[in-house]
């Protein structure tokens, strides 16, 4: 029996978000909802707190501060709005488990300052890793905060690793289910438009990590993760192109020996993992059957292709704010993108004109992590077409 634990969810309304309080939800005696925080949609985190009756909320956007604590007026949770609040309301001790679920870089500081408070991060936003993970890694060893990923690629990862500690690792392999492009050449992606590429045939996730998954840039921002999670040189990371995405990750160790971590496709599973660590809970999730016909196929991504993973390989091996520009552009090409104002290879273009345009920095400080930041998104801005 498990002590019930106290969630904070930053990013709430989100795919992550909006799973985890499933997962909560399921289990009303092992976890309680501490906290919820949005950045723009005031109705939803209005709904989920008026389900879950959280201690506290923000909502990012203080133009709809009013609105929210109006409609909240009657409850006793408590209403916060701003950025300010976001890393205001991390440091509070009034939960022990943060859900880090704010899309892109824009999760940094409110997980640092979690970090600094040595809570427990459920880690589902990788660009905090891609963005500042050695300073990320640093500051939870000295504050002794645990970072368990959510990520369905890391979680199996540190699943594999359970146990495994004096075990040296020789690689390990992150799968990719290939996108709803897998297979297809430049001459059909040229005319890809956003509502195709938003049909991830195994997955249901946010709109920007599936435009990434479509680019396979998802899996180069896991790569650039996975190496300071698990202390790994870059060419210990392999990626390879699992279309069934019932094998999530594998660990190969020195031995030669291998350990998968297998099951359905569905967030909920390493959400409830993560929450629920170091026990493992019931659940009603779909099971994989042995019994259907089935073929687990592997192939080699095609970087030819799908050269975004090529970026991000080239990122990884450079390192310093290399992995923080890629991901800066990045961030601002898909934005574009959804919005039809980019087409979809030239989200790679602009990703790869704003690497070789900002500034190297080989050790950079967190400010000058912030300022890459900014650089490579105002030039990236430039590159879109009125």
């Amino acid at each position: 029996m498990i002590q019930k634990k106290r969630i904070a969810i930053f990013g709430s309304t989100g795919s992550i978000g909006t799973q985890a309080l499933e997962v909560i939800a399921a289990h009303p005696d092992k976890f309680s909802v501490e906290v919820l925080t949005a950045h723009t949609n005031d109705e939803l985190l209005i709904k989920q707190s008026l389900q879950f009756n959280p201690n506290m909320v923000v909502i990012g956007d203080e133009k709809k501060y009013q609105k929210v604590k109006e409609a909240l007026a009657k409850t006793d949770v408590k209403v916060f709005a701003g950025e300010d609040s976001l890393e205001e309301v991390a440091a509070m001790d009034c939960y022990d488990i943060m859900i880090a679920a704010i899309v892109g870089f824009a999760g940094l500081k409110s997980t640092l300052s979690a970090i600094e408070n040595g809570k427990t991060i459920a880690l589902a936003n990788k660009e905090t890793l891609v963005v500042a993970g050695d300073i990320v890694m640093r500051k939870a060893a000295e504050k002794n905060a645990q970072i368990i990923p959510v990520d369905s690629e890391h979680s199996a990862i540190f699943q594999c690793l359970t146990g495994e500690s004096r075990n040296k690792i020789e690689k390990i392999i992150l799968t990719a289910s290939g996108g709803p492009f897998l297979g297809k050449k430049p001459n059909f992606l040229v005319n890809v438009k956003r509502d195709h590429a938003l049909q991830h045939p195994n997955w249901t996730m946010g709109a920007k990590i599936t435009i990434d998954s479509a680019t396979l840039m998802n899996k180069g921002l896991e790569m650039i993760e996975a190496k300071w999670l698990f202390n790994l040189r870059p060419d210990q990371i392999q990626v390879i192109i699992h279309s069934q995405s019932i094998i999530h990750s594998m660990v190969q160790f020195e031995d030669g020996s291998m350990k998968a971590q297998m099951g359905l496709p569905d967030m909920k599973l390493p959400i409830q993992y993560a929450l629920a660590y170091p026990q493992r809970i019931q659940s009603k999730f779909p099971r994989y059957d042995f019994k259907k016909p089935n073929t687990l196929n592997f192939e080699e991504p095609d970087v030819k292709t799908f050269r975004n993973l090529t970026l991000a390989t080239d990122a990884l091996n450079k390192g310093g704010n290399m992995p923080c520009i890629l991901n800066a552009a990045n961030e601002i090409a898909v934005f574009a993108f959804l919005r039809n104002r980019i087409g979809f290879l030239d989200i790679t273009e602009m990703v790869e004109r704003t690497m070789n345009k900002i500034s190297f920095i080989a050790s950079p400080t967190l400010e000058e992590y912030f300022e890459s930041d900014g650089e490579a998104r105002n030039f990236a801005a430039t590159l879109i077409q009125m």
